[in-house]
């Protein structure tokens, strides 16, 4: 089976994402140190927490130069989820700034209500605008919805790698592909089918 290398710095509860790709077909290694991401067919950055405070925890664990190195080669396929996807920008604002992964150009900037009825942080079900091809949204319908819980977006330096992006807040970045590195700004693991349908494409990397 693909072995999945699900990236713990310590922030997050990953039994949801760990039991999501068992059921999707992979197996999922917990890696806590670069171990498992120089080995594993697949990588997966999850996130929940801080910006700062994770990517502090991915360098002083050894896990933000393994990453760096694993998915230089073009070809390790690498998902972030949620703050793990902005993790692969260059820089954050949060919390007064920190640089990020900088293997996807662009910056984390705060959501901003346009509207009304738009709350911050953005919580809850929403569409997707797609705008390209990806082999994560393979055979993915698309008039579903995806979960959301987010207070900041990623801005990419280059259109080119912007696959969605979902009306909220002016318009955000929900999901992104640069060659071999992936990101969806809202759960998969808990966005029911359409999420799982999603994982179900990325652990099919490994044999695609």
């Amino acid at each position: 089976m693909t072995s999945v290398a699900i990236i713990d710095y310590g922030l997050c509860n990953l039994d949801s994402i760990t039991r999501a790709i068992e059921e999707c077909g992979g197996t999922p290694i917990v890696a806590d140190g670069p171990g498992p991401v120089a080995s594993a067919d697949l990588l997966i950055l999850p996130g929940v927490g801080a910006f700062p405070k994770a990517i502090a925890n991915l360098h002083s664990r050894g896990l933000a130069s393994a990453l760096r190195d694993r998915v230089a080669d073009g070809v390790t396929p690498l998902l972030g989820i949620c703050l793990g996807m902005q993790l692969l920008a260059d820089s954050s604002v949060e919390f007064g700034g920190a640089a990020g992964l900088g293997v996807l150009p662009g910056r984390v900037e705060t959501l901003v209500a346009k509207a009304p009825d738009e709350r911050v942080p953005h919580v809850g079900w929403n569409e997707l605008q797609r705008h390209a091809e990806s082999e994560l949204l393979r055979d993915v319908p698309p008039e579903k919805d995806f979960y959301f819980v987010h207070g900041f977006h990623l801005v990419c330096s280059d259109p080119e790698h912007v696959v969605a992006t979902t009306p909220y807040c002016g318009g955000f970045v929900s999901v992104v592909q640069r060659k071999n590195i992936f990101g969806t700004q809202f759960h998969p693991e808990k966005s029911q089918r359409a999420g799982f349908a999603l994982l179900r494409n990325f652990v099919s990397l490994r044999s695609a």
